[in-house]
């Protein structure tokens, strides 16, 4: 059965996780900045809907990473004097994963800002 009161404290509990690892994480607060460039910029240069769609999206997609990355690195930590050889390699591959995004999101900033700005 649905339970609304439920639903409301899973919505409480993700966004305490957001707003920890917001303070935590340099990274995150840089991303959140972009982001908010980046939205100000489609509101200012009117972008199509189909272009403020995609930007949404790739604004999802790093910061999504960025969260996958700082919970796996904290995971990581934990385990880090059980099994140390492999706890670099699995902080830098999701390091590569949120590089990977926002290289994306850039060339995707690009191809859709570009037209606007010259």
């Amino acid at each position: 059965m649905f339970r609304i009161r439920r639903l409301f404290k899973s919505f409480r509990y993700a966004l305490n996780g957001f707003i920890k690892t917001f303070h935590e994480e340099q990274n995150l607060q840089i991303q959140t900045l972009s982001a908010l460039v980046v939205l100000l910029l489609a509101w200012y240069f009117r972008l199509e809907r189909w272009e403020w769609g995609l930007l949404i999206f790739t604004i999802g997609l790093v910061m999504f990473a960025e969260l996958v990355n700082s919970a796996v690195e904290r995971i990581a930590d934990v385990l880090k004097p059980r099994i140390n050889i492999y706890v670099k390699v699995i902080k830098d591959v999701t390091a590569a994963a949120v590089m990977l995004a926002s290289l994306v999101a850039i060339i995707i900033g690009l191809i859709i800002f570009w037209p606007h700005i010259f």
